[in-house]
């Protein structure tokens, strides 16, 4: 695949709020981080993400944010962070431009080389996005029904591990991944997120992810012209600017 990247004067902050700690980065800055946690809101997320990079200069923003995102703004409350996020004003928080994201989807768009990849970030609960030829567009599988009643988020994501045991949980990631390899029928799939470190090994056609590269991820989509954010129903329907 071959990148556009501009080479607009743009000093970038890129933003990764998860459901434990909220991480930034800056070209020629070392990455900063903060606790989050079920009682951050939107707004103290903000403030927190002011004070972090407080001594940075940066034009515009890009964040991931733990959930769906409608019109670059979040369209659901997130699981496993506070209240006040939806339909929250991120710009108009910043004062700055901001292109907001899935979290995973930020991921998957740094994480990605062409064809067709499927992102899974498997943390707290289980992020995914796909990225085909270049068209980058969120997933909501997490909550797809799997057993027993309960989805594949309460099998593969952190309370899985942590209610069945590492060796149950790491058969049901080897199972998760082949349904969706299956359905989805990705050229390669990237696997990533806090718990990719309980993972010995991958299962086949997989790829283990850098979570850094949701950093890149937020930095490309300011500056990569060959990527697009899908329109889809839960797209932003955002490009670079």
């Amino acid at each position: 695949m071959t990148s556009h990247i501009e080479t607009i004067d743009r000093r970038i902050l890129a933003v990764d709020i998860g459901g434990n700690n909220m991480k930034i980065l800056a070209h020629g800055v070392e990455e900063r981080k903060t606790r989050s946690g079920p009682a951050l809101s939107a707004r103290q997320a903000v403030d927190a993400i002011k004070l972090m990079a407080k001594d940075i200069d940066y034009d515009v923003l890009s964040i991931g944010y733990p959930g769906p995102v409608r019109n670059n703004r979040p369209s659901l409350e997130p699981a496993n962070l506070g209240p006040g996020w939806k339909g929250f004003d991120f710009s108009q928080a910043f004062g700055k431009p901001v292109k907001l994201v899935n979290d995973a989807l930020m991921q998957a768009i740094g994480s990605y080389k062409g064809g067709r990849l499927l992102f899974l970030g498997l943390g707290t609960g289980l992020g995914s996005a796909m990225v085909m030829e270049s068209v980058a567009q969120p997933l909501e599988l997490a909550h797809l029904p799997y057993r027993k009643q309960l989805t594949f988020e309460d099998y593969v994501g952190k309370r899985g591990l942590v209610r069945r045991g590492h060796k149950k949980w790491k058969e049901s990631v080897f199972d998760v991944v082949a349904r969706l390899q299956a359905a989805l029928l990705p050229d390669y799939i990237v696997i990533g997120g806090g718990q990719i470190d309980e993972l010995d090994e991958l299962p086949s056609g997989c790829i283990r992810g850098d979570n850094r590269l949701a950093f890149f991820g937020g930095f490309r989509i300011w500056q990569d012209t060959s990527i697009i954010l899908s329109r889809g129903p839960e797209g932003d329907g955002l490009k670079p600017c």
